[in-house]
């Protein structure tokens, strides 16, 4: 390796012996079949060590590999090379007049990244990215090929969010639906007294697409962003306040990179992301974390971090409220219940972040919350295993696809409990 290699937020800097950018996939089946350790780097937008090999292994990243996105029309498909972000594959999936069903709030990560770490964006009715995918091809440890599609019930529910412990993605298929367009309508100051779990459902029910966003320096939220589709009825939303400008989800920046708003229809993919793909959403001076929660306790999360809201507040850049439907990869962290996501958005301080989250978490534990796999957070993974039933699964497919702990790292380690 030469130089030093971080994650987009830095930090967390890679200690791997060696880093390759393989440009064929010979190249990249011959490098894996000759290392003892390998993990893949993604577009680095994890905060954790998960992409993490260690000293005596192979960082790899997939950004030289042929871009491929190839459009079924007929099928409804696409197929996405393992390097690919999002941004790239939504333009090219548009032009031939198809969408994806969701993105994330960012472009700029990479598909087969957001997908092993259970990525999602946002809507009562959509599932996390993981759901759009239909086959995951994979370099295995040998350096062979492996195939898994949804037709393989044995081995599919653990093949997409799989933590990057079964291979190297180098290909994903995906489902698509004809393209749509959106608008975005912002709403400020919906207040926390009086939300219950009802209206809750029916904010968060009210638009293909709503997230709520709070500082969480007084109860409620400063902000409502809903996407509707426009081949779908115009919500009425007489919650909260229309704004009078336009936004950025951190009270305070400028509103110039964020995705158009008041109202004016794009493409979906214009639109279901908060943040424009020609733009760098931040110069990464942030951390970020996020629970997963059942939605019944919705309501009761809220009031449980409105309870600590003196000791978040202060490392707080924004906190962002979503729903995701549930999922059936066995480790995503939707797994088997509609869910409400709280994701926080922190100061780049790493050490005045970690007790909070120490402490969010203790008010979070009552609720069964999940951790983002990619994300900051504290939680002993012997803890995290009960709350995944299909781990034992997961586990028994990871030693049958690497039986030597190729793909493996002290992350994975961790949470499988090997």
């Amino acid at each position: 390796m030469t130089g030093t290699v971080t994650n987009w937020a830095g930090n967390i800097t890679y200690t791997a012996k060696e880093l390759h950018r393989p440009r064929t996939l010979d190249r990249l089946r011959a490098l894996v079949a000759g290392s003892g350790r390998v993990r893949v780097l993604g577009s680095g937008h994890s905060f954790n060590a998960i992409a993490e090999p260690g000293e005596a292994g192979v960082l790899l990243s997939l950004d030289a590999l042929p871009a491929r996105v190839d459009v079924d029309t007929a099928a409804r498909t696409v197929r996405v090379g393992g390097g690919v972000r999002y941004a790239e594959l939504a333009r090219r999936v548009h032009e031939r007049g198809l969408a994806l069903p969701n993105m994330a709030s960012l472009p700029h990560i990479s598909v087969a990244g957001s997908v092993a770490t259970g990525t999602h964006g946002s809507g009562v009715g959509n599932g996390p990215l993981s759901s759009a995918v239909r086959e995951v091809e994979l370099v295995t440890a040998d350096g062979s090929t492996v195939r898994i599609g949804r037709e393989d019930e044995a081995r599919f529910g653990g093949a997409v969010t799989s933590l990057g412990a079964l291979g190297v993605v180098t290909a994903l298929t995906l489902d698509l639906e004809p393209a749509f367009d959106v608008e975005q309508h912002l709403f400020t100051e919906l207040p926390l007294d009086g939300l219950d779990s009802a209206l809750f459902e029916t904010v968060m029910s009210a638009a293909y697409s709503v997230s709520l966003f709070t500082d969480w320096r007084a109860p409620g939220f400063r902000q409502v962003w809903v996407k509707r589709r426009t081949d779908r009825p115009l919500p009425d939303f007489p919650w909260a306040a229309p704004a009078t400008e336009k936004l950025h989800p951190v009270p305070g920046m400028p509103a110039v990179n964020c995705t158009e708003q008041f109202g004016v229809a794009g493409p979906w993919y214009e639109r279901l992301p908060h943040f424009r793909a020609e733009f760098t959403p931040s110069s990464g001076a942030e951390l970020q974390s996020e629970y997963l929660l059942p939605r019944r306790f919705a309501v009761d999360m809220l009031h449980a971090i409105d309870g600590i809201r003196e000791t978040v507040a202060p490392v707080l850049q924004t906190c962002e409220v979503r729903t995701v439907a549930a999922d059936g990869q066995w480790l995503s962290p939707s797994y088997g219940r509609d869910t409400v996501a709280a994701h926080f958005t922190w100061v780049a301080d790493t050490p005045a972040v970690l007790p909070v989250v120490r402490r969010l978490e203790e008010a979070l534990a009552p609720f069964d919350a999940r951790p983002h796999w990619g994300k900051v957070f504290t939680a002993p993974a012997a803890g995290l295993r009960a709350r995944y039933p299909r781990l034992g699964d997961f586990r028994a497919l990871a030693r049958s696809l690497d039986p030597e702990g190729t793909f493996s790292n002290a992350f994975v380690r961790d949470v499988l409990g090997d």
